[in-house]
């Protein structure tokens, strides 16, 4: 049998001790009133050389909205230096303790744990930020709870996200707005974007849809590169949500065709047609056909073993029109030599049609 890498094995390795460490932690109710008891929430770090960011996971109990308590998971990217009073040194050591913060607008997570070689482990709290709260009171967003501002600093959502959505006349006027968009990953480097690249969305719900339906900043620069700018925040979703995107557009244009409507990208991937399928009937003489013809013949059928093989049975230059039609009436290759074993001769591929129309089968 095949042994696995080495580096897979490693990766399950360290994976199940992680989640066994996890598995181990007491649950322990938990009131905001003071720093949450360090058995409660935990944290992961792992850490490679060759990348400029470490990748923190912080598993956090929260209070259910039905009572009682939740565990919520919160992944991401952090440069070392905005963990305070780790260092290199002690990530990479060969096994020290270790106690470090990261500080956030609305509040500050307190850290202790154990590292080595990369791999840190061990248990937090969180220090909500009075202040913090107090400034959204007077700027209007309601008075936070800490839970809330546990969500806020989680999702580093803080004045300069606040001042951010100000500056371009977004709807947000309370602190559960604000929450909702750091819970659904709408950071300050995407709102930024969003404006450097022309968009005016305004709205919470808008910028939320667009974030959980996946239009990146990427996909947003890679449509305007090809000329299609200026779309509003519904047609970029559309687009999105059909699976269609720069790639996909170019790879019709590499195939000689000319730069078509987004309705028209999104009505051709709706029906599955893709460059395969062209390099297919490129092969097979029938070479930039449009693309309503590509459409019509995938939505009835019309593939290119279909083709080949009424090619095989000597019927060729066949119209895109009459391959419709055949596959329509059913009429394939191995109906035409069924007939033709039944004694039926060579007949006109409108005659087989014919032929089956009145009851004829194979």
């Amino acid at each position: 049998m095949k042994s696995l890498p080495r580096k897979t094995i490693a990766i399950a390795v360290v994976a199940a001790s992680l989640l066994l460490l996890w598995a181990c932690y007491p649950a322990v109710q938990v009131t905001y009133s003071n720093p949450q008891e360090s058995s409660v929430n935990q944290w992961l770090i792992e850490f490679r050389p060759s990348e400029s960011k470490l990748q923190l996971s912080m598993r956090v109990q929260r209070e259910s909205e039905r009572g009682g308590f939740h565990y919520s998971n919160q992944d991401f990217g952090i440069a070392l230096d905005q963990l305070v009073g780790l260092t290199r040194d002690q990530v990479m050591s060969s096994g020290t303790n270790v106690r470090f913060q990261l500080k956030r607008d609305a509040g500050t997570f307190n850290f202790e744990g154990w590292f080595k070689e990369g791999n840190g482990s061990g248990h937090f709290t969180f220090s909500p930020n009075s202040s913090f709260a107090s400034d959204l009171s007077r700027q209007g967003f309601g008075r936070a709870t800490d839970e809330q501002l546990l969500s806020l600093a989680l999702s580093d959502t803080g004045l300069a996200v606040i001042n951010e959505l100000k500056a371009q006349g977004y709807d947000t006027s309370t602190v559960e707005q604000l929450v909702r968009l750091g819970n659904h990953g709408v950071r300050l480097e995407y709102l930024q974007g969003l404006k450097a690249l022309g968009y005016s969305v305004k709205t919470t719900e808008l910028v939320v849809r667009m974030k959980d339906h996946g239009v990146s900043l990427n996909f947003i620069r890679e449509l305007t590169a090809l000329g299609y700018s200026e779309l509003t925040p519904d047609e970029l979703v559309r687009t999105k949500d059909h699976g269609v995107n720069a790639k996909y557009i170019n790879e019709f244009i590499a195939a000689g065709y000319n730069r078509s409507t987004l309705d028209d990208w999104i009505t051709l991937k709706d029906h599955g047609v893709t460059t395969g399928f062209v390099g297919e009937l490129k092969e097979l003489g029938y070479e930039r056909l449009p693309l309503e013809e590509l459409r019509r013949m995938k939505d009835h059928g019309v593939s290119g073993s279909f083709i080949k093989e009424l090619k095989d049975a000597g019927y060729t230059n066949v119209t895109v029109e009459q391959l419709v039609r055949l596959k329509d009436h059913g009429v394939n290759a191995t109906y035409i030599r069924r007939m033709k074993e039944r004694g039926y001769g060579d007949l006109t591929l409108d005659e087989y049609i014919r032929l089956r129309d009145r009851g004829e089968r194979e």
